[in-house]
């Protein structure tokens, strides 16, 4: 099994052991130090991956093995029974079923914690299937959840139509910069979270986090938070938040090839997920596969290393397209409402985010420049997602953010014409400026470019 030989910290049971062996607890995060990661005093989350535990293969190889069980034996019978009352647990080398514990996903869950700095993590199936998990683990029918109001369609969606209708749970929303307001929509003894994105999708709002989790935890609430947008350049649970959820199928990923998601937070939260009788992870089952999971696991080492160049080009690409007289809305950019913010809170290694949305104003605009920078000049390609090695961009409005009606994208800030561009590294970044540059020169010519 992956795990019998491992740098750092090993599981303390033998393979399949017996129901006569030592244990002490019941909770398979806390009680062995052995399961959680190695986050104590890491605040940098490239020196806290490199120094996470690391998993050799069954054999010696220097990647772990992949564990593509969906059951596990045991050696007597009395073990199983005390594996599902609880005494006996992953931390002990004792797995039940793959819908509860997997070697392999577990050991994508502590490089994950690692990455954001939180006691444990772990990870399912999509980045819904993880927002949509703590929510419910978090909120019971009645409960009130405060949440910015730029939000990612799907989650827009899942807060404003399908909580109320099938839990019971709504959701206030408001403007995540007015401090005030976030403050005033949280009602005492009901509501249970409060939720926004670390960087908004799409318009790159950035939000206070450290002023956002003070709020909430005056309050009482847990603050949760989505870092989809910026791995390694913001770590919101190393700022105050709580919980860091992620669509591991963006930056993470890096290849727009799996769907994937994560929770990280505390292990107490990690293990209520996964109960046997009341975990959302557990009883809803949005299982991630082993091999995503190693897949994903072999990804991470060097997703440091794509996000500075993700930022860098993003960087550069919005100051040359501001000069041309562009609407661009970048957070690196000095004149972006939170820059200075931003600056105060991010990992200066990485930048400002790989991100970056230029607003032609109207659809038609948006649609013509996408055209000609897909079919005419190659400098990317007309998809949703983002974090892969070629520049994906879409019309937010009507794609991404398309569940929202009229008002709420206006109160969004959402404009018909915003391109949100996902900046990618392949080629060279002079050619890539250059089939930029061309695909705007075309625009001008068609006189869509110029507002007379």
């Amino acid at each position: 099994m992956a795990g019998t030989q491992s740098r750092g910290h090993v599981f303390a049971g033998k393979k399949r052991g017996t129901a006569a062996d030592d244990f002490d607890g019941d909770d398979v995060f806390v009680t062995k130090k052995s399961m959680l990661p190695t986050m104590a005093t890491e605040t940098d989350p490239a020196a806290a991956l490199a120094s996470a535990r690391h998993e050799f293969g069954e054999h010696g190889g220097v990647n772990m093995s992949i564990e593509a069980s969906a059951t596990f034996t045991v050696m007597e019978p009395e073990t199983m029974r005390r594996m599902f009352a609880g005494e006996l647990g992953p931390d002990r080398d004792f797995f039940i079923y793959s819908r509860h514990f997997n070697p392999t996903v577990l050991n994508l869950g502590r490089l994950m914690a690692a990455l954001e700095g939180t006691e444990a993590a772990y990870c399912t199936a999509s980045g819904m299937s993880a927002i949509s998990s703590v929510l419910l683990q978090l909120c019971s029918s009645g409960g009130h959840v405060v949440a910015s109001r730029t939000l990612y369609g799907g989650t827009h969606a899942l807060l404003t139509h399908f909580l109320p209708r099938a839990c019971n749970i709504t959701t206030t929303f408001v403007d995540i910069n007015d401090l005030e307001a976030v403050k005033n929509a949280i009602v005492e003894r009901r509501t249970k979270v409060l939720y926004f994105e670390s960087m908004s999708n799409p318009t790159l709002t950035v939000a206070n986090i450290p002023e956002l989790s003070r709020i909430g935890h005056e309050k009482g609430i847990t603050v949760v938070v989505d870092n989809t947008f910026a791995p390694m350049v913001l770590s919101p649970a190393r700022l105050g938040a709580d919980v860091v959820i992620h669509s591991v199928s963006k930056f993470i990923s890096g290849g727009a090839d799996i769907i994937a998601g994560a929770v990280c937070g505390p292990a107490s939260l990690v293990n209520s997920m996964m109960d046997l009788h009341q975990g959302a992870l557990m009883l809803l089952g949005p299982t991630m596969n082993a091999k995503v999971a190693f897949e994903l696991s072999e990804r991470i080492p060097h997703l440091g290393l794509r996000m500075k160049e993700h930022c860098h080009r993003a960087m550069e690409y919005a100051i040359r397209m501001k000069k041309l007289g562009l609407k661009v809305i970048y957070p690196g950019l000095e004149d972006h409402p939170q820059h200075q913010l931003l600056k105060s809170m991010a990992d200066k290694e990485y930048g400002f985010g790989g991100l970056l949305c230029v607003d032609m104003e109207t659809e038609e605009r948006a649609n013509r420049l996408m055209h000609h920078l897909q079919n005419h000049t190659q400098f990317g390609f007309m998809a949703v997602s983002l974090g892969y090695y070629e520049t994906l961009m879409s019309c937010s409005g009507s794609s991404t953010s398309s569940e929202m009606n009229a008002e709420e994208k206006a109160l969004a800030g959402i404009s018909p014409g915003l391109i949100r561009m996902s900046i990618g590294y392949i080629g060279t970044l002079e050619q890539k400026w250059s089939q930029l540059d061309k695909a705007l020169s075309m625009m001008q010519d068609s006189t869509l470019f110029n507002k007379n």
